[in-house]
Order: structure tokens, then sequence, then C-alpha cells
């Protein structure tokens, strides 16, 4: 795992949310963008600061790892388990 990018010294709080999206909108592969991309324009702007770090942590794994998490097909470790668990039902909400 390598390690998030933590927000700069007097970086505001519009351009972390910006630095946010964008990494979620250019992942590695096609299906991280578009499941991160949609999750993070929908919700980025009212996480709190709990739930921002933890999703800037997780944005430092691999798309590799992310994919099968999200999908259920391997289970999430424990850090990032309920954030895993609300992308998930985000995404599958938004495929009916």
């Amino acid at each position: 795992m390598t390690q998030p990018s933590m927000p700069q010294y007097g970086e505001s709080d519009a351009a972390r949310i910006k630095r946010l999206a964008m990494r979620s909108w250019r992942r590695g592969t096609k299906e991280m963008d578009l499941i991160l991309g949609p999750f993070a324009d929908a919700h980025l702007a009212t996480l709190s600061e709990v739930e921002l770090r933890a999703y800037d942590a997780l944005l430092s794994e691999n798309d590799q790892d992310l994919y099968p998490w999200i999908t259920g097909a391997r289970v999430a470790p424990s850090e990032h388990a309920p954030l895993i668990a609300r992308i998930g039902d985000f995404a599958r909400l938004r495929m009916r």
C-alpha cells in the first residue's frame, strides 16, 4: 500500500475536494473511474474530516485491489471496510 497524499499545508477545503475528485476520476482502470468518480461527485462535499481522510487513504490503494473489494469478490481490509461498503452500495444503486 502506498502512503495517502495528505492535505497540503494551507490547502482549502475546496482544493482538497477538487484534488480527491480528480484522483477519483483519473484512476488506473476505467471501471474504477466509473465507480469512484460518481461517488466522489455525489458525496465528497458532505463527508466528515475523518471520512475524507479515510477516502484519501483508500485512493492510495491499487485498482486491482479496490475493484474486488467493492464488488465483493474479496473481503476488504478492516480499515477500509465501512467506506468500501458505502461505495459498493452507491455503485449498485446506480446500476439499477
